[in-house]
């Protein structure tokens, strides 16, 4: 991949409040960071996919190539719809996460029930099936939409040079945590 490839990576953070920060974080395939955006989304809502197709168009960055996000399940539950983020900004997004598990439905059935039950259901069973992919020594599992299988693990890899976490949710993950920090201290 070229080193000047450019991929927005999504991550946030939440700290005892309501509203979770999503930090963005522009990085290039080289690792250099060149832009940064942020949003809110609800803690326990419904707003997480709304909240990123917001900061990516506050963003304005027509040479962002390829969309991050870390996870499907942001802010206690807000469930990212990966297919409706990639079709509202005509980006392919790829969705990585860390750890194995059984997957969210046992969760989302303990935690809710009713319409709220149902409606995290029906964004998170539209989605892709998570695909294991090992990458330096490390297993992470990949959800993408709008790439071919192929070419989604060949980018997170290509931003991933050292451990299992892409560069842009890394960066992203800590523009959040700061972010968040920020604004409970302010």
């Amino acid at each position: 991949m070229k080193p000047g490839v450019r991929a927005l990576g999504l991550a946030e953070s939440y700290r005892g409040t309501h509203l979770s920060t999503l930090g963005g974080a522009v990085v290039r395939a080289s690792r250099v960071a060149d832009g940064f955006a942020y949003e809110t989304c609800t803690v326990g809502g419904l707003d997480a996919t709304d909240a990123a197709i917001d900061l990516f168009r506050d963003l304005d960055r027509e040479d962002v190539r390829y969309v991050f996000v870390a996870g499907i399940a942001l802010a206690w539950y807000n469930v990212v719809d990966l297919r409706r983020l990639a079709a509202e900004i005509d980006r392919p997004v790829i969705s990585v996460t860390f750890e194995a598990s059984p997957g969210l439905r046992e969760a989302l059935d303990a935690e809710f029930d009713g319409d709220d039950l149902e409606g995290r259901l029906d964004i998170f069973d539209a989605q892709p099936p998570r695909e294991r992919l090992r990458i330096n020594d490390e297993t992470v599992f990949v959800r993408s939409v709008g790439v071919e299988a192929s070419e989604a693990r060949d980018v997170v890899r290509a931003f991933a040079p050292e451990g299992g976490r892409p560069e842009p949710l890394r960066v992203a993950r800590l523009a959040a945590r700061a972010a968040d920090d920020f604004r409970r201290e302010g």
